[in-house]
């Protein structure tokens, strides 16, 4: 095989792309096909959607504990694929969500979490000194996520000369970096898990 020939084969090898099977956790998949999971609409006509199965996420702004039941203030984020709050996101607004046993504020303070359950009622409640009108959510079903850092490595070379041989750096030595690009410091990507 010719020189050229080898260099063209090396640049039509085929490429396999990984993709992941997203999934949502079986305590938040719920029994509708599709449960309501935009705050902004149940808000506009709340009264039509009494009953409704919903499945809202965000960050948890407050706990309160109450008999046999606690309630859950929540900030509402949208939700990516796998029910998973996105993070950086805007607010769409504040949701209750009443737990039917007890959680210690501690665990859920400050941190993500999505809740499945049905529609109750709107009720009145304060932000600060500001008047809100709250959804209120009978939880069925809730998912706390955990805030994950993965640092992000540079990408290997698309060289085809790369497989035909090492490359020498200028003291003649075999260069493991070769094709790198290793300016600054590398990127830290940050996501919820389960």
């Amino acid at each position: 095989m010719k020189f050229y020939q080898r260099a063209i084969m090396a640049c039509v090898l085929p490429v396999v792309l990984l993709t992941g099977c997203v999934s949502i956790p079986k305590s938040i998949q719920g029994n509708a096909p599709l449960p309501q999971q935009d705050l902004t609409r149940v808000m506009s006509a709340p009264q039509l959607y009494v009953g409704q199965e919903s499945r809202f996420g965000g960050k948890v702004v407050r706990v309160t504990n109450r008999d046999n039941t606690t309630r859950i203030e929540l900030m509402v984020q949208p939700l990516d694929e796998g029910a998973r709050p996105i993070l950086g996101a805007a607010s769409l607004g504040r949701l209750y969500a009443d737990v039917p046993s007890f959680i210690d504020p501690a665990e859920l303070t400050n941190q993500y979490l999505t809740v499945l359950g049905n529609i109750q009622r709107v009720e009145p409640g304060k932000i600060g000194q500001q008047n809100y009108n709250f959804l209120v959510i009978a939880v069925t079903g809730y998912q706390r996520w955990h805030l994950t850092q993965q640092v992000m490595s540079p990408p290997m070379p698309m060289d085809p000369w790369l497989w035909y041989g090492p490359r020498y750096d200028r003291r003649g030595f075999i260069d493991p970096w070769w094709g790198y690009s290793m300016q600054g410091p590398m990127p830290v990507q940050t996501f919820l898990t389960e």
